[in-house]
């Protein structure tokens, strides 16, 4: 879940940094200076460490929650401490976002290749919102040892639906087949094909990885990534709207295909897509099997809370108010305390109201087909807390396999220490002993 929240709220780096809200200002005449050489004297200044100059740009929407000290323990705690110091601006791009102008300053960091520093500002070139975020700038993928890329080929393709046509690879072994298939079903949040975050691509390493060994797999942009907008306008979706439905077309898909052994199509969620895989299961007879890859056994609200928790702790920076607020914002959702028109932590009522009903333990024994389980142990996304209850369930039955990682986080790449998002943005890739293992499953099965 690149974390949890990204499935339903802004994705960004926690806590990075400030957004006020205000009401739009009128329109005027554009002031002389450019916003984009507003935000390059704004990001020099942060690289001088000239925090008390940045703070004078803020709206009073800003400066009326947050002091000039408070500002500054911010952005050294949130910013210094995970990426280190901005060291060369790269380059500037200005867009229009919900009535604000907005600038993006990609910038190198001391610890981390590439962040952009993203302002929002008011018609009085005044700032009302800064944040870290990760980079649009498109990163040069190197394959990971694993990978033989004479092993395979890649066809581009699409899930075929009315209203949500969906751009997909489909990564073919060499050889004579028929092949089993592995359709990857993404994470929450507004999700491409890769499940790409910061430098890493998650689900082109498991692609590429287990096309080398043998297995077909199929990858597609999540709905919520191409048509942001239009279901952004939907009214009382699910997650049969964001996820289900179109897991089920790729299925359809891997189904038709001459390349592939029908009677071995799995299906592998990661997350949130390996929370929802058993209810994909449940609606479709063909699937073989599961890959449970960090899959939440817990409601995702609570989740949402304990990971904000956990970040806020491993923070200097007083955050009651902010947990305070999303404390409320979760009682809501336990209590279905939420009007029809209203959304919260990004999602409607229906939203909810489904996912309260859903318990994926429970389905996954309804099944009846090998499941693969798997956590890494420094994920302090979805925790060994999840995964203790799939291992009290499933620990004596035969048809499931558990495993656990030690040192790899909720993308399943390595790290050391105590996990945080920073490591994210460090370029890595999926442990070559995850796709070993998930090969080695399929054909036994």
């Amino acid at each position: 879940m690149k974390r949890i929240l990204s499935a339903i709220v802004l994705v960004m780096l926690s806590g990075a940094l400030l957004s006020g809200c205000v009401e739009k200002q009128p329109e005027q005449q554009p002031l002389v200076n450019t916003l984009e050489d507003v935000a390059v004297d704004i990001v020099t200044l942060l690289m001088k460490n000239n925090l008390t100059s940045v703070y004078s740009f803020f709206n009073t929407s800003i400066t009326s929650q947050v002091t000039a000290e408070n500002f500054a323990n911010i952005w050294a705690q949130q910013v210094s401490a995970p990426y280190g110091n901005i060291t060369r601006i790269v380059r500037t791009r200005l867009t229009n976002e919900s009535g604000y102008s907005v600038v993006y300053t990609t910038c190198n960091f001391s610890k981390v290749p590439v962040l952009d520093v993203k302002i929002s500002f008011n018609s009085q070139q005044k700032v009302v919102a800064l944040l870290v975020i990760p980079t649009l700038k498109a990163f040069d993928y190197l394959a990971p040892s694993y990978v033989d890329l004479n092993a395979f080929i890649e066809e581009n393709v699409s899930l075929p639906s009315e209203h949500w046509k969906l751009p997909a690879t489909l990564t073919i072994p060499k050889g004579t087949g028929p092949f089993p298939a592995v359709l990857l079903v993404h994470g929450s949040g507004a999700n491409d094909r890769d499940e790409t975050y910061g430098p890493n691509k998650i689900f082109k390493d498991l692609a590429w990885g287990l096309a080398s060994r043998g297995v077909v797999v199929l990858r597609y942009e999540k709905r919520t990534k191409l048509y942001p907008e239009e279901f952004a306008q939907l009214q009382n979706f699910t997650v049969q709207d964001e996820t289900i439905e179109d897991a089920l077309t790729g299925v359809n898909l891997l189904n038709a295909s001459p390349f592939v052994d029908h009677s071995k199509i799995f299906v592998l969620g990661h997350s949130l897509g390996g929370m929802l895989a058993p209810r994909i299961a449940l609606q479709d007879t063909r699937i073989k099997g599961l890959i449970l890859f960090a899959a939440p056994t817990r409601h995702l609200e609570d989740l949402i809370l304990e990971q904000s928790r956990y970040l806020a702790n491993l923070s200097d920076v007083n955050q009651s108010d902010k947990l305070a607020q999303l404390e409320r914002q979760v009682m809501k959702i336990k209590n279905l305390d939420i009007n029809q028109s209203e959304v919260v932590l990004g999602a409607p009522k229906s939203y909810w109201a489904d996912l309260a009903t859903y318990d994926p333990v429970e389905t996954a024994q309804l099944l009846g087909i090998p499941l693969l389980i798997l956590q890494g142990k420094r994920d302090y996304q979805v925790t060994m807390t999840d995964f203790a209850r799939w291992n009290e369930t499933f620990y004596n039955t035969t048809s499931v396999t558990l495993k656990t990682y030690p040192s790899l986080n909720h993308f399943f790449i390595a790290g050391t220490g105590v996990p945080t998002d920073a490591e994210y943005l460090l370029e890595g890739h999926v442990a070559g002993e995850v796709v070993s293992d998930i090969a080695s499953w399929i054909t036994t099965q």
